[in-house]
């Protein structure tokens, strides 16, 4: 936040949410000279630009996979958010904790209360920690699971693991 730039964001203006933000001004800091915000821009498509890392040969059942795929785009319903090729929501990928189903303990402490729809390419490199914002899911089949409960999807145990391997491929 104190950069050589150009800074906006109003929500941080909120003093009962964010009372340092707003006293300190943090919403809107304008910096001279302004050495940042001109290379936004390039920056941004750099960042569109780079390409996530392919899983490794083997890791994955590329038939069980085949048949996740179709199920990524249909009966479980992933396609909705993370809309492909880029495997998360173009525009504002931003969802409440009820649009999800969990709670809102990290989100409420967001400048919108809401939690940003991941993007899934490069996922099997992001199996240390568990998944999901927080964590709270150990491995992908828990996150299946947790959607499977939350939006009835009424997935077989075949279909479920057929998702998995097509997430390790993406």
């Amino acid at each position: 936040m104190d950069g050589k730039g150009t800074f906006y964001d109003p929500r941080l203006n909120d003093a009962a949410k964010f009372p340092i933000a707003a006293k300190n001004m943090f919403g809107n800091v304008r910096k001279t000279p302004d050495l940042i915000t001109a290379k936004l821009a390039d920056l941004q498509i750099y960042q569109l630009a780079l390409k996530a890392p392919a899983p490794a040969a083997g890791s994955f059942d590329a038939a069980a996979s085949e048949r996740g795929k179709a199920l990524f785009a249909g009966k479980a319903k992933c396609a909705t958010c993370h809309v492909p090729p880029l495997f998360t929501e173009p525009g504002w990928p931003m969802h409440t904790a009820a649009e999800i189903g969990i709670d809102d303990f990290q989100s409420s402490r967001s400048p919108d209360n809401r939690y940003r729809t991941a993007p899934l390419r490069g996922l099997h490199s992001h199996t240390k920690g568990g998944f999901y914002h927080d964590g709270r899911f150990a491995t992908m089949v828990d996150v299946v699971n947790h959607y499977e409960t939350f939006l009835g999807l009424g997935l077989t145990a075949a279909e479920k693991t057929d998702l998995v391997e097509y997430l390790k491929s993406l």
